[in-house]
C-alpha cells in the first residue's frame, strides 16, 4: 500500500498527533505547528510561498535523514526535502508531510587534482565558488550566490558558462541519497547507473541527497559584465541581440533584461527608481576575442559598459540577483525562436508605457552547448530551445502578487505561439506538465526509476515525477 492510501485509511488520525512521533528526532531540531520556532522554520526563501507542513525537521547527516524518513513514513506522511525553497511553490499542500530542511548539511571539499568539489545538500552556490576559486576553479553556478547547489544541479542548471560547458547537472559525477524507504544509496556512473542518470535533469523525486559530486573547470577569470542603457532604446537593443545571439559563438553567454526598478534605498544610486535594459554575461576567450564577440552590442553605444577581465569568483553576483528571503511571482517558458511578432508582444508588455508591474522580463540565451546532446548526460541531456522568457515581480502584498502574477503569465501567454511546448523547470515556481518538458522515451524511464526507488510514494518533490501506473490509475 502506498503512503498516500495509508495516509487516507488513517484520516481519523489528525495530522498534529501523528507527526507528534517525530519529536525527538534530529537531536531536537524538529518543528510542529504551535511551536514558538515552526512559522521561522516553514519559510522558504520565496516568502510568498505560504508553505504549513505537518513538521519541519532540520537533520544534520544522512543518519538523520534515513530516521526522519523511516518515522515519517510509520505515521503515515510524506517527506519533502527543502534547502533554500527558492521553488517552492510547486510542492503545493504540505499538510501531510515533513518538511526536511537540509540547511544543517553544510561543508565544502575540494579535490584539486582530480578537479572534483564534494558538497553537502545544504550548500549555498557562493561557498563552492570561493572554495573553488582558491584553486583557481570553477563550478558550473548560476546567476544567484544563495540558491542551493543541490537543488539547482537536479534540476538543470543554466549559468554564465553554459553555451560553451552544458548544464550543471551534467557535470555531477556522484550523489550520495537517501531513499524513500529511509536506506542510503551512492550513485555515479559505475553504481546504480540508472538512478544516477535519473536524477540529473529528473528533480528530487528520487531521493534525498545528502551529498553530491561536481565537476570543476579551468577557469580562473573570465570576460565578464554587463552593458546598460534607458528603456528608451530597447527596441533597437533587443532586436539587435535577437539576431546577434542565435549566432554568437559557444564561448558567450549572455541575458538580456527589462528592468523596471524601484527606488529602493538597497540599490546602487545609478538603478534606484529606473527604467533600464540591461545585457550581461561572460565570454570564456582572450581579451581580444572577446571584444570581437561583443562588437555588435557595444556598437549601439551602452549608456555604461562594465565588462573586462574579472576574477570568476565574481560572476557569482554579476546578475545582482535578491539575496535573502523575498516574496515573488513569475511565470516562464521556452521559446523555440524570437520572430518579429514575439519581439513586438514582449516590447509591448514589458516595455516604457506598458504599465507593467514586472521586476524583470528576461531572455536568458539558449544553443551552443545547451543545444546538443550532453556526452554521458542524465536525463536533461539539452535544452529544447533558443531561450528562456522569465517574467517576474515583487509580492510584497496580495495585491501586487496578484497584479505581478497576472503581467508575467500574459507575457508568456503572449510568446507562447513560439513557445518550444517545454518548460526550464528550474524557472516553473508553479505547478506545469512535468511530462511536457521530457521526450516520451525519457518520462517513461524516469517513472521506472522513481517506483524502483520509491515504491511507496513517500517522498515529495517540487516538479514530482510520478510512480508507474497502478491498476490503471495514476500514482504519485
Amino acid at each position: 500500500m502506498s503512503i498516500e492510501s495509508s495516509a487516507t485509511a488513517g484520516a481519523t488520525s489528525s495530522v498534529p498527533l501523528r507527526a507528534e512521533s517525530l519529536r525527538g528526532l534530529c537531536g531536537g531540531a524538529v518543528q510542529l505547528p504551535g511551536d514558538p520556532g515552526y512559522d521561522e522554520a516553514r519559510m522558504p526563501w520565496n516568502v510568498a510561498v505560504d508553505q504549513r507542513p505537518a513538521a519541519v525537521a532540520y537533520p544534520a547527516n544522512a543518519d538523520e535523514v534515513g530516521e526522519v524518513v523511516r518515522a515519517a513514513a510509520a505515521a503515515g506522511l510524506r517527506v519533502a526535502p527543502q534547502g533554500t525553497g527558492h521553488n517552492a511553490g510547486p510542492l503545493g499542500d504540505l499538510s501531510d508531510a515533513v518538511l526536511l530542511r537540509t540547511s544543517a548539511m553544510t561543508g565544502v571539499e575540494v579535490d584539486a587534482e582530480r578537479r572534483v568539489a564534494r558538497v553537502g545538500a545544504g550548500v549555498l552556490w557562493l561557498d563552492v565558488v570561493e572554495a573553488a576559486a582558491t584553486h583557481g576553479l570553477a563550478v558550473l553556478h548560476g546567476s544567484s550566490p544563495d540558491v542551493g547547489v543541490v537543488g539547482y544541479s537536479l534540476g538543470g542548471g543554466v549559468g554564465w558558462y553554459a553555451r560553451q560547458l552544458g548544464m550543471a547537472t551534467n557535470s555531477v559525477v556522484g550523489v550520495d541519497l537517501v531513499l524513500g524507504d529511509g536506506t542510503r544509496l551512492r550513485a555515479d556512473a559505475d553504481t546504480n547507473p540508472d538512478v544516477f542518470w535519473a536524477v540529473r535533469g529528473g528533480g528530487g523525486s528520487f531521493g534525498i541527497v545528502t551529498s553530491m559530486e561536481l565537476r570543476l573547470f579551468d577557469i580562473a577569470s573570465a570576460y565578464a559584465g554587463m552593458l546598460l542603457w534607458d528603456q528608451m532604446h530597447a527596441e533597437k537593443v533587443l532586436r539587435t541581440w535577437a539576431d546577434w545571439a542565435v549566432d554568437a559563438p559557444d564561448c558567450v553567454t549572455t541575458s538580456f533584461r527589462m528592468l523596471n526598478l524601484p527606488p529602493m534605498p538597497e540599490l546602487p544610486e545609478f538603478l534606484r527608481g529606473r527604467q533600464l535594459v540591461v545585457i550581461d554575461g561572460a565570454v570564456l576567450a582572450e581579451d581580444d576575442r572577446a571584444q570581437e564577440v561583443l562588437a555588435d552590442l557595444r556598437a549601439l553605444q551602452p549608456e555604461m559598459d562594465t565588462f573586462a577581465r574579472v576574477p570568476a569568483a565574481s560572476l557569482v553576483r554579476l546578475h545582482m540577483d535578491p539575496e535573502g528571503p523575498t516574496p515573488g511571482v513569475s511565470a516562464s517558458t521556452l521559446l523555440a525562436g524570437l520572430p518579429e511578432p514575439a519581439i513586438e508582444s514582449f516590447l509591448a508588455l514589458t516595455g516604457r508605457g506598458s504599465g507593467s508591474t514586472l521586476l524583470a522580463a528576461e531572455l536568458r540565451q539558449l544553443g551552443g552547448a545547451l543545444g546538443r546532446p550532453a556526452e554521458g548526460a542524465g536525463a536533461l541531456p539539452m535544452l529544447d530551445g533558443r531561450f528562456i522568457l522569465f517574467g517576474v515581480a515583487i509580492a510584497a502584498t496580495p495585491e501586487l502578487a496578484a497584479r505581478g502574477h497576472a503581467d508575467a503569465t500574459a507575457l508568456v501567454d503572449a510568446l507562447a505561439p513560439y513557445s518550444s511546448g517545454r518548460d526550464y523547470l528550474n524557472f516553473a515556481e508553479t505547478k506545469v506538465d512535468v511530462s511536457a518538458s521530457y521526450r516520451a522515451e525519457t518520462w517513461r524511464r524516469l517513472t521506472g526509476v522513481r517506483s524502483a526507488v520509491d515504491p511507496a510514494g513517500v517522498l515529495k518533490a517540487n516538479h514530482e515525477v510520478p510512480r508507474l501506473y497502478e491498476n490503471g490509475l495514476p500514482t504519485s
